[in-house]
């Protein structure tokens, strides 16, 4: 453990825990890091499919009437959706 700093009231403190490009495998949330949204979202329709996507995800967007554009808007404005389908495309092991 090594302290990095403080100030008023807080300490920050870096821990030794394996860092996520040890495990190639695994993809973190700062995988997404440079990817957007509509990238994101277009790689996983290809992936899936739209009712591939509507199964793993629940929301209404993927199941009626689908597409990217409204997908998108409502990811914007819904951060829980745009959590799952983040989460799910740093689970997925994408052939491509």
């Amino acid at each position: 453990m090594q302290k990095l700093g403080s100030g008023e009231g807080w300490n920050l403190i870096l821990l030794n825990c394996p860092q996520p490009h040890n495990h190639p495998q695994t993809m973190s949330a700062q995988s997404l890091h440079g990817i957007t949204l509509e990238s994101l979202l277009t790689r996983l329709v290809d992936h899936y499919g739209w009712e591939g996507l509507g199964r793993r995800i629940d929301i209404n967007c993927f199941q009626k009437d689908p597409s990217i554009k409204s997908s998108l808007k409502f990811l914007r404005r819904t951060p829980w959706a745009r959590e799952q389908v983040e989460q799910l495309y740093l689970d997925t092991r994408f052939t491509n």
